[in-house]
This record gives C-alpha cells, sequence and structure tokens, in this order.
C-alpha cells in the first residue's frame, strides 16, 4: 500500500500515530485485505477501502513454473509495468526478485529489460508492494533486487523498501543489491548502516568487451567499478557478489576465466582481504534466451570456465536457473512485457 498515504488518511482522520503501525504490522504478515485487521474498528477498515487501495500495484497476470517458481506481472497506478519473481528451493528458501524501475535506461545487450523503453523509477511503496504480493503466498526470507531496472538508480527508495523488510521476514543479510556498476550508488551503499549485500554484473573481464556488452562501462570503467566493490568490502565486510552470464564465443574462453582472475586479484592472492577472506565470490550464470543474438555457453564451457577460475583461487558457483519456462530467469523480465504495454496503459 502507499504508505505515505496510509499515514496521511489517518492523520485526516485524527487517528492516533499507532494506527498505521497496526494497519503495516497486518500487512507485512501476509493480511490480504484491511478485512483481515480485526483489532481494527470496522468503521475505519471501512473508510480504508474506500479511500486507500490496498496494493498501490494491480495483478496483471501470474505465471507458474514447473519448478515452482512464480512470476507476476503488475502495473502501476499509472500504467506502468513491472514483473517479480518468487523463487522456491528444495532446501526451504523462499527468495523473490524484486523490481526497482519499470523498464532499465542502461540497455545491456544481453537482456529484455533493457530492450524495453523505460518508464520511470519505482517509489518505496510500489517495491514493497512486489515483496508484499509473494507474502500473501507463502512466508519469505530472501530478496534480491535483480528484476527489472537499476536499483542504484532509485537508491533512496530501494532503501526505504529495505528498511522495512524485516517485518515481512528478510533479515538485511539476507538482502541483495545488484549493479551494473554504478559507483554513486555503490558509495551510496557502503555508508548505509544496513548490512546489504552487493552484487555486480560484471560479464566481462576487458574494457572493451564489457563496453559493448555494457554502455555503462564508458562511463564507469571497471578498474574504477572493482576498486568501489573493494571499498564497499572494507567498509562493510561483506563478500560482493560478481554476476557473470556465460555467452558462447563472447566471454568464455580459458583465457577470460584467467583476465577475471587476475582483475579480481587484489592484495593477497586471490583476491582476498588482509584476514585471507576472498572479497569477490563469482556467480556464473547460464545464459537465458532473451531475443538477443546470443547464445549460451554449452554445460562443458561453463564447467571449465568454472574449473580455470577455481585453479586461480577464485571462489566459484554456478547458479541454478529458475523459471526459464515462464521467462523469469536472469534476464529474461520484461521479455513479454512491451507487447502488453498498450493494453496495461489503457
Amino acid at each position: 500500500m502507499d504508505l505515505l498515504k496510509l499515514d496521511q488518511t489517518l492523520a485526516d482522520r485524527g487517528e492516533p500515530g499507532f494506527r498505521a503501525c497496526q494497519v503495516w504490522a497486518w500487512a507485512a504478515r501476509g493480511a490480504r485485505s484491511y478485512e483481515d485487521m480485526t483489532d481494527i474498528s470496522t468503521e475505519l477498515r471501512d473508510v480504508l477501502a474506500r479511500e486507500l487501495p490496498f496494493s498501490s500495484l494491480s495483478l496483471q497476470e501470474e505465471a507458474h513454473s514447473d519448478d515452482g517458481t512464480l512470476k507476476a506481472l503488475f502495473a502501476t497506478a499509472d500504467g506502468r509495468p513491472l514483473e517479480a519473481v518468487l523463487m522456491r528451493f528444495r532446501d526451504g528458501r523462499r527468495s523473490i526478485c524484486v523490481s526497482s524501475q519499470s523498464g532499465c535506461p542502461l540497455t545491456c545487450k544481453f537482456c529484455a529489460t533493457g530492450a524495453m523503453k523505460f518508464a520511470r523509477n519505482l517509489s518505496a511503496s510500489e517495491i514493497l508492494d512486489q515483496a508484499l504480493h509473494f507474502r500473501r503466498v507463502e512466508p519469505i526470507d530472501h530478496c534480491v533486487f535483480m528484476g527489472m531496472g537499476e536499483p542504484m538508480l532509485n537508491l533512496d527508495a530501494v532503501l526505504a523498501a529495505c528498511e522495512r523488510l524485516p517485518d515481512l521476514g528478510v533479515t538485511h543479510r539476507r538482502t541483495t543489491i545488484s549493479t551494473v556498476g554504478w559507483i554513486p550508488g555503490i558509495e551510496q551503499l557502503a555508508e548505509s548502516e544496513m548490512p546489504i549485500r552487493l552484487a555486480l554484473s560484471l560479464h566481462a573481464a576487458e574494457e572493451a568487451l564489457r563496453s559493448e556488452l555494457m554502455p555503462v562501462n564508458e562511463r564507469f570503467p571497471l578498474t574504477d567499478v572493482i576498486e568501489a566493490c573493494r571499498a564497499f568490502y572494507a567498509r562493510k565486510r561483506r563478500r560482493v557478489f560478481i554476476e557473470y552470464v556465460m555467452l558462447a564465443g563472447v566471454n568464455d574462453r580459458y583465457e577470460q576465466a584467467l583476465a577475471l582472475a587476475h582483475l579480481l586479484s587484489g592484495p593477497g592472492a586471490g583476491g582476498r582481504s588482509r584476514s585471507a577472506e576472498p572479497i569477490f565470490k563469482v556467480n556464473l550464470i547460464p545464459y537465458n534466451p532473451t531475443g538477443s543474438p546470443y547464445e549460451g555457453s554449452t554445460r562443458e564451457s561453463i564447467a571449465a570456465f568454472r574449473a580455470a577460475l577455481e585453479a586461480q583461487g577464485v571462489p566459484v558457483t554456478v547458479r541454478l536457473t529458475r523459471g526459464r519456462d515462464i521467462a523469469a530467469a536472469c534476464g529474461q523480465l520484461a521479455a513479454s512485457v512491451q507487447d502488453q504495454r498498450s493494453t496495461l496503459s489503457s
């Protein structure tokens, strides 16, 4: 719900200050409507139902994957589309992937969202309402800002949403913000008191190739971004995740693995801090089809790339793909939204 409007609506009625906390507590526990809020008077519940929509987003469509992933397509009050995802894992984790913008202005070449026309930043309430939607489905415990948009371009709203995520069951230590390397945002996040994790979308260890794949590299060169990540680690003592999408014949060769290991190596071997703890952990991402001209690396290529990094002492994992069959996997969000945009805006 729009929390600013909630405060104003209650203040206009002369309600005590704790009333907004009551309403929020019910929402954060998964209440599906104002009617569920049984310790609030019927009269006030009726007023809220008339004057304040229970969500700042309207659900347009849901898609269910064979692996249990759930993708939701929303529209904002002014008709802007966005998507968010609930991922279910066998170990019991329930992780949500949320959007910070409708569309994205940064046009990474392999990402479906980058091909979508940018609309605007989302408010903190619109970000929270994505999480609240899934909280009404089941308890959640992890959140990643890896959906539509560049979170660092809307960081004030993102951090405002993060402040309330623990009420939903998602601690700050289980919250991750991903960036293409927007250095001012990395620096601002480092100053936040919340112990939120940082993930960097890297995808190439050479400046020229990264600029080709990710035009933002022209503004914030790779070497400067890596130094900003090191400074983040020095300030927060939180390992930085390196996201690396595997593109066949583009960035998956053995020598490129060595270049990546060299880039991430810093003081001490293998990019480790003075305490010998690795600063970076690489997450290799199998490419998910988005309509771009790229193809994904083979399993054998990914395994060889991983082995090359491990031989250099770089911690590395391969991401488990979730929701590919419903276009909910990494890089696929907004793949089907653009065709529906005119409908959402009408």
